[in-house]
């Protein structure tokens, strides 16, 4: 009973040393700056598919680099819905 008890105690250590290294690990990722990234960088945001990160390069050729982050919902595809999902890991800068 003892050696279960350890093993138990091992485990739920390691489960909340993964849980919070996870969130370490996401605070730290880099935000994708939506003036200078490339369809594949703008793919990696959630909601944005290949066709939509081709409009936002395309709006940003056409008009110029972005201004604020909201200046996104700008482009044709990104409303408030997606805007609200990413906002957090877009900058301009």
């Amino acid at each position: 009973m003892d050696v279960i008890r350890k093993v138990s105690v091992v485990l739920i250590v390691v489960a909340l040393v993964s849980f919070v290294g996870g969130f370490a690990y996401a605070e730290h990722k880099a935000k994708v700056n939506i003036n200078t990234a490339t369809v594949e960088e703008l793919m990696s945001l959630k909601g944005i598919g290949e066709r939509k990160a081709e409009s936002i390069v395309e709006h940003r050729e056409a008009v110029g680099s972005f201004t604020t982050i909201d200046g996104l919902k700008d482009v044709k595809g990104v409303g408030d819905g997606i805007y609200n999902k990413i906002k957090d890991m877009i900058a301009i800068e």
